[in-house]
């Protein structure tokens, strides 16, 4: 049985005119018919791809269980790190980008605006998808949408009620690029969705890769969809047993190229699942190699800073050095919350990582405190950042 493409229904554009932003462009188009897709169902389709595809897929997995197991044993705070890379690349896909101090600055302080507000709900998406793998079903993933946009766009959290479309900027749904399902489908997409994600009769990439591209086709939220997507496959890849340990950076693959990625979810509306399930594959074997640098450069880091520290073996100090890894700016009361030791100690122990150069302590203007950042750790994060966007180009 070959896949099938979304097939089209005509709608009549009636926007509510008195609502703030309406465009002329859209006044214009008031009364008029738009073609909106309408996606199939996919809970029990048959889903084969070529032997060539199926191959990078099974590929692409074992190595992604292969990196996951390497890192049984290792620090907590590498799962950290990754998962905030991961965020950053699916932020970096739509366009969101911002320095890694700005997104640990605003994780702490929460008085962060712009991209770098985006960056922080974006992982806390990433967690909550994780969290919510083993009951994976419309609830859960409303409540990755609700922990991508509760604080910077609360007004957008829930099932859309009306129409949205991909276009250029000032396109109406008459002249945009797709126009996605009329709001009155969402529920029973959505439903349908969960039911072919509970399968496990199904090549576990290549699953992933269609529920993706099915869930932006339905796109089922106002904003929030290709993070919150996205999202969804690690939760999926969490709930069939592919990671167990980290979140392996699969949207820094697709940054590699973002143009084919594009390509191919509008290839799979025309009922061609397999450059997804590529995008994916690659994707996925590009994230194990980013995850693997990642993981040297933290390394090398951490033996920097023990040739530099002088400290007992069972100082907290260590402790507070392997919380930078996951934290990389901190204040002194998350520092002692962490730790579990008073506010007055762990000044101390700050004072011994500055004095080191792990640490440089700056009064931020916003939050009316110290924090203190380690750059070592911010330099890891944005030269991953720069080199998943500069092969992005």
């Amino acid at each position: 049985m070959s896949w099938p493409a979304v097939t089209w229904e005509e709608r009549v554009w009636d926007p509510p005119l008195d609502r703030v932003g309406v465009t002329r462009a859209e006044r214009s188009a008031v009364g008029r018919t738009y073609r909106a897709a309408v996606p199939a169902t996919i809970a029990s389709r048959d889903l084969t791809v070529s032997s060539r595809v199926a191959a990078q897929a099974e590929e692409a997995v074992a190595e992604m269980r292969a990196f996951d197991a390497e890192t049984t044993g290792e620090l907590a705070s590498l799962d950290a790190i990754l998962l905030r890379s991961e965020s950053a690349s699916s932020s970096q896909i739509e366009n969101l980008t911002a320095s890694a101090r700005a997104v640990a600055e605003a994780e702490v302080t929460r008085a962060g605006r712009g991209n770098a507000a985006v960056v922080v709900a974006n992982a806390e998406a990433m967690v909550a998808a994780i969290e919510l793998a083993d009951r994976l079903d419309a609830d859960a993933i409303l409540r990755m949408q609700e922990a991508l946009l509760h604080e910077t766009s609360p007004n957008l959290v829930g099932w859309r009620t009306e129409p949205v479309w991909i276009g250029p900027g000032g396109s109406t749904p008459l002249t945009a690029d797709f126009v996605a399902p009329h709001h009155s489908r969402i529920r029973q997409a959505v439903d349908d969705l969960v039911s072919f994600c509970a399968r496990d009769d199904l090549p576990v990439l290549a699953q992933a890769a269609v529920a993706h591209a099915q869930f932006e086709t339905i796109h089922p939220f106002a904003d929030g969809n290709g993070r919150t997507g996205r999202a969804l496959v690690h939760a999926l890849l969490r709930a069939k047993g592919v990671t167990r340990h980290v979140t392996i950076p699969v949207s820094g693959g697709l940054l590699h190229d973002r143009d084919g990625y594009v390509a191919a979810l509008d290839a799979y509306r025309s009922g061609d699942p397999e450059p997804i399930v590529t995008a994916f594959a690659l994707a996925g074997l590009r994230a194990v190699q980013h995850g693997r640098v990642m993981r040297e450069r933290i390394a090398s880091v951490r033996t920097e800073w023990h040739e530099r520290v002088r400290a007992r073996r069972d100082s907290a100090v260590w402790r507070l050095a392997d919380l930078l890894i996951a934290h990389p700016v901190v204040d002194a009361v998350a520092a002692a919350r962490e730790l579990g030791i008073s506010e007055t100690n762990v000044h101390r122990h700050l004072h011994v990582l500055t004095e080191a150069g792990v640490l440089v302590a700056t009064n931020h203007h916003k939050a009316r405190r110290t924090l203190w950042r380690a750059p070592d750790v911010l330099a890891v994060l944005d030269a991953y950042a720069r080199d998943v966007g500069r092969r992005g180009r």
